[in-house]
């Protein structure tokens, strides 16, 4: 029998929400976040900052094994050497077990390093804010390195133990090129390995990009109690027990219901098509809210939009979305708005009431929008941008964590009704730094016309005003063409020290649904993944228009033929558009299962998944076939989502244009 021990991730989870862990780990709870640590470390470069520490402390030896006996009784013998250094060393005590990333021992003295593919700023950054407590964003990882302290210190009393973070230092740039590509990952029967690809001595790595922290009195103020201004309950070391305790017995602690249960990784909506799964999140508000079936239907508070007062709700038994929760916790009149449109207090009013009187029907500020589309020019330009950042730099002279503008995707509208897919550029080349020319392809898409530009967020005028600043900073022969175009589209941020507002800054087209429409298909969401069905819902034109495979066809597209972007459910709603872009896997022969390539029955439906298919062709090796699958997948991807701003506004320029 596996025994049940509390591993520092275990302890993770527990420190989120402690009923979680009787969910994880069991195959009959439906878990929604399986893949997600993996991918975003992947994404994000960790297991190459884990694999880069230990060239950092070379000659160390490294414990792969993965059965708790062996890999324990392997590291308590390497621990009677007087110098030693240790990547995954195993401890246990009492049914608390950890592994360690790094350890050095020199007599008994022991350095305790956790490795985390975190920035840091030694000169400017701290863990504490100004009254002495820990900043929320580095609890996670400051906690779980006093878990391991903890465990080493309580199974090997005799040793004294400093405890360090060691953090990708952002104020550093990489001396080399090709850096990242030096540590590539392979995934067999389910476990991840690093391989190591060309040399990797002093002058290969060039100058280090880590920085070590000793986090020694900060463990101390959290043995103590000391670290945040709540107190707990509990003291830091009788929590770790307790959920040790409760996790062996495999019994569940008590739900705290409050608003973090909308972000649950165990929920599993009814409505889902998985079957023969557990709904961990239904449990638990059927044990602590006396939940029914029914219940679960009802519009809750965990969906009010930007809503900072569920938990006080939650607490007062306040589940559902009713006028009550608008006399309690709303002002007693509309909160100052920032221009036309729906300030944030009048949008959750609408939410609610309409919920409350169980009102499907749309509201649309039809006039307002009247307003603003007399001011753009035709034709319209729908942009967006499909980006990453990882730890480790491309090149020499980049810095970590730096955007990386890797595709784009561009629809145009003209002023007859006519839609194209007029453009699109990857550069997913292994170790190949894009931004520039990524730059360079836009503006020329761009600037054929003075017509007016749309981005969904900020995200795209924050890539292009970050990109602005590699090119100040580069020796590129046009960067001051390139640099004067993006002050035209673009404005400055407010952590600039530049300002400028360009003539023809993009027009944020979220910004408008937020104040000018609300869909309660949406469930408050101002997501496009939410707004897109629920205009396609709401829209007869659209779905007339779209139930035809007319997409690829009479509207020119650069990935689709004869699309039909119109199609319905078995209780007759139109499906999102983006759940009928095909799966990845497709006819590639000889494919193994075990590999990194995303399995047979996944694809790219969200900006997640195309930043970890970015980062699998980065950082993996794979044949030529599969690198092109997911390159074709890419671009469906991106291009759907320029079409799913060209579908958002063709729709609500419709409804303007029918009132008139």
């Amino acid at each position: 029998m596996v025994p049940r021990y509390l591993t520092k991730s275990r302890f993770k989870i527990g420190l989120e929400c402690p009923t979680k862990l009787f969910y994880t780990k069991k195959d009959e709870y439906f878990n929604g976040k399986l893949e997600d640590e993996f991918l975003q470390s992947l994404a994000e470069g960790g297991f190459q900052v884990g694999e880069l520490a230990k060239f950092y402390y070379p000659g160390g030896i490294n414990i792969d094994d993965l059965d708790y006996d062996v890999s324990l009784a392997k590291t308590n013998e390497l621990l009677q050497r007087s110098s030693v250094i240790i990547y995954e060393a195993a401890f246990l005590y009492k049914n608390l077990f950890i592994r360690t990333d790094l350890l050095i021992k020199e007599g008994d003295r022991i350095d305790l390093i956790e490795v985390k593919a975190k920035s840091f700023d030694p000169g400017n950054d701290t863990f504490l804010n100004k009254q002495g407590f820990i900043i929320p964003g580095w609890s996670p990882y400051l906690y779980d390195a006093a878990f391991q302290k903890l465990v080493v210190q309580k199974s090997h009393p005799s040793f004294r133990i400093s405890t360090y973070l060691l953090l990708v230092d952002k104020g550093k740039t990489a001396s080399v090129d090709g850096l990242n590509q030096k540590f590539l990952i392979d995934k067999t029967e389910g476990r991840k390995q690093v391989k190591v690809k060309g040399p990797v001595d002093e002058a290969s790595l060039g100058e280090k990009i880590l920085t070590l922290q000793n986090i020694d009195q900060i463990i101390g103020q959290i043995y103590e109690g000391n670290e945040q201004k709540e107190k707990s309950d509990l003291s830091f070391t009788d929590k770790i027990f307790f959920f040790a305790e409760k996790y062996a017995a495999d019994q569940k602690i008590d739900p705290l219901l409050s608003s973090r249960c909308g972000s649950c990784e165990f929920r599993l909506d009814q409505e889902d098509p998985r079957s023969g799964l557990r709904s961990g999140f239904h449990e638990c508000w059927r044990e602590k809210a006396s939940f029914t079936d029914l219940d679960f239907l009802k519009p809750s508070v965990l969906d009010i939009w930007n809503f900072r007062k569920k938990n006080d709700c939650i607490q007062q038994g306040l589940y559902f979305q009713e006028n009550r929760i608008l006399e309690e916790f709303g002002p007693a009149r509309s909160s100052k708005k920032d221009g036309p449109g729906l300030s944030h207090w009048d949008r959750q009013t609408l939410q609610i009431r309409k919920s409350f009187a169980n009102d499907q029907s749309h509201y649309i500020d039809t006039d307002s929008l009247a307003e603003m589309e007399s001011n753009w020019k035709y034709p319209y330009h729908f942009i967006d941008f499909e980006t990453t950042s990882v730890a480790i730099p491309f090149t020499r002279g980049r810095k970590p964590f730096e955007p990386i503008a890797f595709q784009f995707s561009h629809h145009m509208m003209y002023a007859d009704g006519q839609i194209e897919h007029k453009g699109q550029w990857i550069g997913a080349e292994p170790g190949f730094f894009p931004n520039f020319e990524f730059v360079r392809a836009l503006k020329k898409e761009l600037v054929q016309d003075e017509g007016t530009l749309f981005r969904y967020a900020d995200h795209e005028n924050t890539i292009l005003t970050a990109i602005y600043r590699q090119l100040l900073d580069s020796t590129e022969k046009d960067k001051d063409l390139l640099c004067d175009w993006i002050r035209q589209v673009t404005h400055s941020g407010n952590d600039s020290p530049e300002k400028w507002e360009g003539a023809r800054d993009m027009v944020d087209l979220k910004d408008i649904i937020q104040k000018f429409y609300y869909n309660p298909f949406t469930k408050g969401s101002i997501s496009i993944k939410k707004v897109l069905p629920a205009i396609l819902n709401s829209c007869g034109y659209l779905k007339d228009k779209y139930a035809k495979p007319i997409y690829g066809k009479e509207i020119k597209s650069l990935n689709f033929i004869e699309q039909q972007w119109i199609q319905f459910s078995a209780d007759g709603t139109v499906i999102n558009p983006y759940q009928l872009l095909p799966p990845l896997h497709n006819g590639i022969e000889d494919h193994r299962p075990d590999t990194l390539f995303i399995d047979e029955t996944s694809g790219i439906y969200d900006g997640g998944a195309a930043m970890s298919a970015y980062a699998k062709m980065q950082f993996t090796e794979m044949k030529p076939a599969e690198r092109a699958i997911i390159i074709k997948a890419l671009l469906k991807y991106c291009e759907l989502d320029t079409f799913a701003m060209v579908l958002v506004w063709e729709g609500l320029s419709h409804w303007i244009h029918a009132e008139k």
